[in-house]
């Protein structure tokens, strides 16, 4: 079997025990997927902007929040917001704020991007922190999660563990395969571009601030979406949720897993919350080892545990 070939088996295994896993997983753990499924969708969204264009946010978690404060405000106190018009709504003002914010942040670079784009985040969330927009300190609560009717039928209920797993599992496939075919276009390539030298895409022609910037919005985009999700399965929103520790979480994810890659955010989402949990049982000083895990992985694997597989055969083939 060749390297591609077994590849492809992989994928396939992974994608249909995905597939199965509600048939036969305990509530717990249904839940504990779907939120690693979020979280991929939030490290991929960021990965866009790190390892593509090579844009390192410390804001991004802005983006996530607003569109969980969006849904959260759209919501009728005791019924639930409509999911076809929420959802798209909530993903447009998410990018629509990116836009806004990319437009003033991306015209510096370096560690002054950094400070300027946590500089909005902050904003945002003091926006929502210290004003009664939204419940102020202690949030507001989604009592219902948005309904999936049309026309009087419903196809599926997000009240369902199950159902909404799937949503979440469909919306992730549709994250991973849009970036992948994007990232496959002339857009794509250019971003790239941009990553490894601007100022020669730029004497090249290009507009390289408009790509930026549309990089940037749809980054905030696809953030929105895992913000969205976040609201409806835990049901309350509050200003945490824009906070700069969950830009450092995202951004840990994707330097775990794999910058540059598709697969590496998904990687790293999985390995950061399942070994959340198992520390937490060894240690209420968890965060300790969590941290030594993370300086491990980033001396002696710089690609992400994704290059595991590759430097485990490089090793491999020197001994031979």
């Amino acid at each position: 079997m060749t390297r591609n070939h077994a590849r492809v088996a992989v994928a396939l295994g992974l994608a249909a025990l995905l597939l199965v896993l509600p048939l036969f997983a305990e509530k717990y753990y249904v839940q504990f997927a779907t939120r690693i499924l979020i979280m991929a969708i939030f490290a991929m969204s960021l990965d866009l902007l790190v390892g593509y264009a090579g844009l390192v946010s410390l804001g991004h978690a802005a983006f996530y929040g607003l569109a969980a404060y969006t849904l959260a405000l759209v919501s009728p106190q005791y019924d639930g917001a409509s999911l076809w018009t929420s959802l798209p709504l909530a993903v447009g003002a998410a990018a629509l704020v990116a836009l806004a914010i990319g437009s003033l942040a991306l015209r510096t670079s370096g560690v002054y991007f950094i400070m300027v784009t946590l500089a909005f985040a902050q904003m945002l969330y003091f926006v929502f922190h210290d004003t009664k927009i939204a419940g102020g300190s202690d949030g507001v609560y989604i009592y219902v999660r948005p309904v999936a009717d049309l026309f009087g039928w419903r196809p599926f209920s997000l009240e369902n563990v199950a159902h909404f797993y799937y949503v979440t599992l469909a919306l992730a496939a549709t994250v991973f395969v849009a970036l992948a075919v994007m990232l496959r276009s002339p857009f794509g390539r250019v971003i790239a571009g941009i990553r490894v030298n601007e100022h020669r895409m730029r004497s090249l022609g290009y507009a390289t601030f408009r790509y930026k910037l549309v990089c940037f919005a749809i980054a905030g985009g696809l953030a929105g979406i895992a913000g969205y999700l976040a609201a409806a399965q835990h049901g309350n929103v509050n200003p945490d949720m824009m906070g700069w520790h969950l830009s450092g979480s995202g951004l840990m994810m994707v330097i775990l897993g794999g910058m540059g890659t598709l697969v590496g955010p998904i990687v790293g989402a999985l390995a950061m919350l399942a070994l959340e949990i198992a520390f937490q049982g060894v240690t209420k000083h968890w965060q300790l080892l969590m941290g030594g895990f993370i300086v491990l992985v980033a001396l002696f694997l710089p690609g992400g545990l994704i290059g595991l597989a590759s430097a485990w055969r490089r090793r491999r083939e020197g001994n031979e």
